[in-house]
């Protein structure tokens, strides 16, 4: 990838097309808005005309440098909704004008231990969009044709874009977590706000934790159906079947363990995470589960698109024009927002 200074449109080289692109040189760097050139697709790619892209904590990681192995200079965003523009050769199963998103897996290598035993998700070989590849802060971007996916129907570009991440991740996270029916969320955000409704509509209950004194999130968690929503601190009104970490502390998973009673699952579901402090052996013991989920196999994106297609999930979206991503950043950093935030890369 080739990064470009902004050149006025009288200016540009008309012998190759070019597109507007946020762009990551560094760790700890704001994204530089740059003209890169469109790419081209390889003969199994597509390449997809970015309508939205959504923003989320992953993001924030890789720009700050918390995930240390990005490609640089990068084009982050990896939950792409978009149409297919063009396609390799050797493409079958999609067409031009073919609505699609892609996630944050973006390639397996398909021959490993992992792999072959549909645990792609753990493959020492994967490539991840928005990390190694160029994601969807563009408004240009390719996708391998086995790891993009079709969208459901009923949605807007900025309404789906959420689902490629906040939703597929809580949806694994939410399947690792059992189907205990009391099920603690700690942080709730855009991952959380999607995965209440699904859990609503399996008849479970959800207890919300948030920040101190968070009331507007807390409220917020109540407008989506939890029975309960506190501090991070507090103790439930009732011990919990299960709970999800989507907040990146680490000083929640003691918290969470007390919460869960015995035989309770404790799932983190970021990529990232502060270091989790010690704590007492009784705190685990009871065959309480604490676990990790790491990135998505493409039969999660399946499940939960299917799923998505089947019931109408309702996705707060907080817009924001591509050049304006590192403001998103931003709120997003500060916990000023309330569900999902996206890129509307193609204004409706």
């Amino acid at each position: 990838m080739r990064s470009l200074p902004l050149i006025p449109p009288h200016k540009k080289n008309r012998k190759k097309a070019l597109m507007k692109a946020m762009v990551l040189t560094g760790p700890g760097r704001s994204l530089v808005l740059s003209l890169l050139e469109k790419p081209n697709p390889g003969k199994h790619q597509l390449l997809i005309k970015v309508r939205a892209c959504g923003v989320c904590r992953t993001d924030l990681h890789i720009v700050e440098g918390e995930l240390k192995e990005p490609k640089l200079p990068l084009v982050p965003g990896h939950q792409v909704a978009g149409m297919v523009e063009s396609l390799g050769s050797e493409v079958k199963h999609f067409k031009a004008g073919d609505r699609v998103g892609v996630a944050w897996l973006g390639k397996s290598c398909g021959i490993c231990g992992f792999c072959l035993s549909r645990r792609e998700n753990l493959c020492d070989q994967a490539s991840y969009t928005g990390y190694h590849l160029d994601g969807g802060f563009a408004e240009y971007c390719l996708a391998e044709e086995g790891f993009a996916f079709h969208l459901p129907m009923g949605y807007s570009d900025l309404e789906a874009a959420p689902l490629l991440c906040a939703g597929l991740i809580g949806w694994r996270a939410l399947r690792m977590a059992g189907k205990g029916k009391r099920v603690g969320f700690y942080g709730f955000g855009s991952s959380a706000h999607l995965l209440a409704q699904v859990a609503l509509s399996q008849g479970r209950e959800i207890y919300a934790f948030t920040r101190d004194g968070d009331v507007e999130s807390q409220a917020f968690a109540r407008e989506r159906g939890a029975v309960w929503a506190g501090a991070a601190g507090e103790k439930p009104p009732c011990p919990l079947d299960s709970a999800i970490l989507f907040a990146p502390v680490g000083a929640h998973v003691p918290l969470a363990l007390q919460a869960v009673g015995k035989g309770g699952v404790v799932v983190c579901a970021g990529i990232h995470m502060s270091d989790i402090p010690s704590f007492p052996y009784s705190l685990l013991w009871g065959e309480r589960i604490l676990r990790s989920v790491a990135n998505l196999t493409r039969q999660d994106g399946e499940e939960f698109l299917g799923l998505a297609g089947r019931i109408r999930l309702k996705t707060r979206v907080n817009a924001y024009p591509l050049e304006d991503a590192n403001q998103a950043l931003e709120d997003l950093r500060r916990g000023k927002i309330r569900g999902s935030v996206v890129l509307n890369i193609v204004p409706a």
